[in-house]
């Protein structure tokens, strides 16, 4: 039995057991995936070490805010530990680390059965600890990752400043974006090593689709401008030249890149913060709550297998607390502590403010069938705003490596719909409340830029009426829950806590202006981590 049998065989047998979130609460049988992940990645199952019982610093989550305070705090001479609750995972230029979006596995997604994504058409796995995290709320999909590096494993690599105007907006006067634009933004560029796709790789095989793209755009009027990424050009080269597996050029980026075509977080901050000798990145560990002994501050955790198998629960001390578990993991710590009183004096704004970046895929057909693949990372993007402000960016197809004549699209619009989070007492839960319809003003808008870009550009397929030209039920991007200037002072302190700080995208006012926010999340992290380290708290 190939692989390809074998994931049909596991799908089938999946889907006649039912789907659903499974998080395990004690020693379960191993799935028959767990073998094949144990032979394919068994770094990720080697013993996992405890971390400290007290830290000076503690930082919940490895993302782009968790990240760049564990490095600052480091490099200050400042003992800090990192608590992530997915795996690490390494990279390979010849092993198939991740799974892919055509036929996945459970190393794709985290502890669930099943997945419906951008194509509409559900597929069944194994329950697992894999790098993406889909969270089902009423009205609102969210997905975010589970892996040291957090976003930075399973987004498509597009680091974009918003417009300073638009910007402007949504921060309300709380940040200086002139401060951002000269000192932090450019240093997140330089430790990232941003820069947009050369021309060599752009005008490739995998890459038509990107051109097509452009070319249709400029017919409709509009100028493609180029998109810094977080790609490491030389190993999608790599794969052109055969010195390594199709990852990046194969339409895979969602759920990881095996050959580590994405300079990642865990191969610069994170292994910056690990070379002072200063702090430690300790994978399989989930926060559960966050309280306060006196001075100190006392965290619940859970040591978890990539099965899902609990390990040990232990009751950790710190003297600060650092959240960069993103919007979701970091809000849903504060609301579940001002609820149960864990963290008493946390005021109102806890848990309000919170969007979806105004995220919004769409579809256009080609003006011909090129033949060729669909390569990942994001070429460009063009910006209208003729109703809301909107962009969109060029975008691949996840998991159809070959031209299907369809032209993809994100998009991002500057939507003023919020949601806010809410406790339930009867299980302890923290869930989103998102309106109703709440997606669509977003998806009206960016389906205008996208219909006029099709009919202006010789498009051969009219995906309105099949029903596939946008998808809006769903957040790549959530942002907000404990937004700068409300819950926190302007720079990430939370207002109450003495000692609590807000390093990631729930600092955020639900949206980042029409950009991607990774950029904007890890430059906010280092103006505002600065300023705390320089205040001494």
């Amino acid at each position: 039995m190939n692989r390809r049998q074998f994931l049909m065989a596991a799908a089938a047998s999946t889907a006649a057991v039912g789907s659903g979130v499974a998080f395990a609460a004690h020693a379960q049988a191993e799935g028959p995936w767990t073998p094949l992940f144990r032979s394919w990645v068994p770094e990720i199952f080697a013993p996992l070490p405890d971390p400290p019982e007290h830290s000076e610093a503690l930082v919940i989550g490895s993302g782009f805010g968790g990240a760049v305070g564990a490095l600052r705090l480091a490099q200050a001479g400042t003992q800090t530990t990192v608590l992530e609750r997915g795996s690490r995972w390494p990279n390979d230029p010849w092993r198939e680390i991740f799974t892919g979006d055509d036929l996945p596995d459970g190393r794709g997604f985290w502890h669930r059965t099943s997945f419906t994504g951008v194509t509409k058409v559900p597929v069944f796995f194994d329950s697992f600890g894999g790098v993406l995290d889909c969270t089902s709320y009423p009205g609102i999909d969210v997905w975010r990752a589970a892996a040291v590096g957090g976003g930075s494993v399973i987004f498509t690599g597009a680091m974009v400043a918003p417009p300073k105007a638009l910007f402007d907006s949504v921060f309300g006067g709380s940040v200086d974006y002139n401060e951002l634009t000269s000192r932090y933004f450019p240093r997140v560029r330089d430790m990232l090593r941003l820069s947009p796709i050369p021309a060599d790789l752009y005008g490739s095989a995998p890459f038509a689709h990107s051109r097509a793209w452009d070319e249709q755009a400029r017919k409709a009027g509009y100028t493609p401008v180029p998109v810094d990424s977080i790609f490491d050009w030389d190993i999608v080269r790599g794969e052109l030249a055969g010195r390594s597996r199709p990852s990046a050029t194969a339409a895979r980026s969602n759920l990881g890149n095996s050959n580590g075509a994405k300079f990642d977080l865990d191969r610069n901050y994170l292994q910056q913060a690990r070379d002072t000798g200063k702090a430690a990145v300790f994978p399989g560990h989930r926060v559960d709550s966050i309280g306060r002994d006196g001075d100190r501050f006392t965290i619940e955790i859970t040591k978890l297998a990539p099965t899902g198998d609990v390990l040990g629960r232990r009751t950790l001390t710190a003297d600060r607390v650092y959240l960069g578990a993103g919007s979701i993991g970091t809000t849903e710590l504060l609301v579940r502590a001002r609820a149960t009183g864990t963290l008493p004096n946390l005021n109102e704004h806890i848990g309000e403010g919170w969007g979806t970046n105004g995220d919004v895929v769409l579809a256009r057909g080609a003006s011909s069938i090129a033949g060729n693949g669909q390569g990942a990372p994001c070429a460009s993007r063009v910006y209208d705003d003729s109703q809301l402000p909107t962009t969109l960016e060029n975008w691949f197809i996840p998991g159809i490596p070959i031209d299907v004549g369809a032209l993809a699209s994100l998009g991002i619009v500057l939507d003023p719909t919020r949601g806010r989070f809410g406790y339930n007492a009867t299980d302890g839960s923290v869930t989103v409340d998102w309106p109703t319809n709440g997606n669509d003003a977003a998806r009206a808008s960016a389906e205008a830029v996208n219909h006029r870009i099709a009919e202006r550009g010789g498009s051969l397929v009219e995906y309105d009426a099949i029903g596939y030209a946008a998808n809006a039920n769903f957040t790549a991007h959530p942002l907000g829950g404990a937004v700068l200037g409300k819950a926190t002072d302007n720079v990430g302190r939370v207002h109450g806590q003495p000692g609590l700080y807000v390093l990631d995208g729930a600092a955020i006012p639900g949206s980042t202006a029409t950009a991607n926010p990774s950029l904007t999340i890890a430059a906010l992290a280092e103006r505002n981590i600065e300023a705390i380290l320089r205040s001494g708290g």
